[in-house]
């Protein structure tokens, strides 16, 4: 049985989650039809209940059990009352959502919930017999879930970290080569553009962030090596690194420098720092040749210059950052960030051929 779900897994055909839901649903299923319990009701909680890892599904799992129990003791007080009306529907759906939100039971909200709504069309004559049923089924629902969450296919994030990781650096290139190198107009198409590419650069590195944080909560309950860990900070310090550049160039998208305001080897010297720079970034291990630093020097003297000769505007007003000095500035920030990343790889190599380099 399990290389059979072993081969389907690796088919890439159905991810993990679903997997887990498929069989989350199966056992549940198999359960109540041999206690003859009513299956609906469990087999929609199991279904809601899958999370992304073991050390979620224990945490929810402990809140999912008093919400569902608030919102079937609600549902059967109602039904008690009102019987099968809209305001049963109405006031079990409520008064479960505000209660549990009050309680701080936030994540069994849809769980209790469902179980309050979906129990009132099918009350028995006994309505103590009818809480306790529904209440039970929701429970096995829930407890399914988590065990086969817990020992079933356990969440493995790294690998997926890892191409991220990659994938985020090569997107920073592209987006430092539209903002500098492109050129400048009043396009504001192209603005849009670089604002839009950002943005999806940012989401991506908060998406990326999460599944470490999902990882690291994994690794609470499952073992790992040591090697593993040490790839996954690595990864770590990568992604910390990366949101330095992020700001670097969330700050260059904003300044209003065109390169045509340059002398031309003034112009020149830029883009092939910007080129440097892309190939860094698009590297696995992140190299600087020697090339590479003697440009780097070449930009620094070109910023004092920029700085001594240009402060001086037409109307005498000491402006002490103009934006051609500030578009300057941050491209030398920029090289600190990746001089500390290719430093960073220089004494992590054996990681970076295992897990960056296809």
């Amino acid at each position: 049985m399990s290389k059979f779900i072993d081969s389907i897994r690796e088919s890439h055909f159905l991810g993990g989650r679903t997997l887990k839901t498929g069989i989350s649903v199966f056992v549940t299923a198999l359960i109540c039809g041999f206690f003859n319990l009513p299956v609906v009701f469990a087999v929609i909680t199991a279904i809601v209940t899958i999370e992304h890892t073991a050390a979620d599904s224990i945490k929810k799992a402990a809140i999912r059990f008093p919400a569902s129990a608030i919102g079937a003791l609600l549902a059967t007080t109602f039904y008690a009352i009102w019987g099968k009306s809209a305001l049963t529907f109405a006031l079990a759906a409520m008064l479960t959502i505000a209660i549990c939100h009050k309680l701080k039971l936030d994540d069994g909200i849809l769980v209790a919930t469902i179980t309050a709504t979906a129990m009132i069309p099918d009350f028995q004559d006994q309505h103590f017999v009818s809480f306790l049923t529904r209440l039970g089924t929701t429970s096995i629902g829930i407890v399914v879930s988590t065990i086969v969450n817990f020992f079933l296919l356990p969440p493995n994030y790294t690998s997926r970290i890892f191409q991220s990781v990659n994938d985020l650096y090569g997107h920073a290139a592209q987006l430092l080569e539209s903002i500098v190198i492109a050129e400048k107009g009043a396009s504001h198409e192209r603005s849009r553009r670089i604002n839009r590419s950002y943005r999806q650069l940012t989401a991506h590195l908060e998406k990326t962030y999460q599944l470490s944080q999902f990882q690291r909560e994994e690794w609470k309950y499952h073992k790992h090596t040591n090697e593993e860990m040490r790839a996954f900070q690595f990864s770590q310090r990568k992604l910390g690194a990366l949101q330095q550049i992020t700001f670097h160039l969330g700050n260059l998208q904003y300044v209003e420098a065109n390169l045509s305001e340059f002398k031309p080897h003034e112009r020149k010297l830029i883009e092939e720092v910007t080129t440097s720079y892309m190939q860094i970034l698009k590297d696995p291990a992140h190299h600087m040749s020697e090339d590479h630093f003697v440009t780097v020097e070449k930009l620094d003297a070109l910023f004092w210059k920029w700085k001594e000769n240009h402060v001086e505007q037409e109307k005498h007003f000491r402006q002490h950052l103009p934006p051609q000095t500030i578009l300057i500035y941050e491209l030398l920030s920029l090289h600190d960030v990746l001089e500390e990343i290719a430093e960073l790889c220089h004494s992590n190599q054996r990681i970076i051929e295992r897990c960056y380099i296809k």
